[in-house]
């Protein structure tokens, strides 16, 4: 595991320390598990955004969606009841 120094605002060293003591466990644990949530969020965001990307330039061209498979899984949905997202 590597050290990293990393200089906190008053406000949010307090309630890192304050919450540190409520759930009692050590600030930097609190801080290293905030910092992993964070990351994991950017890489999906990262992800996402270049599934959405490439969706969006393969769009029309002959690498989009099959239209048999399209409108087999819409059917699908409607005889299922459930709701695309």
């Amino acid at each position: 595991m590597k050290n990293f120094h990393l200089p906190l605002p008053e406000e949010t060293y307090t309630q890192l320390r304050a919450e540190a003591e409520r759930a009692q466990v050590p600030a930097t644990s609190l801080a290293r598990e905030a910092i992993d949530l964070w990351l994991r969020r950017q890489m999906r965001k990262a992800r996402h955004d270049a599934i959405a990307a490439y969706a969006a330039e393969m769009a029309g061209t002959n690498l989009d969606l099959d239209p048999e498979l399209e409108s087999a899984g819409v059917e699908h949905l409607l005889k299922s009841g459930r709701k695309a997202r």
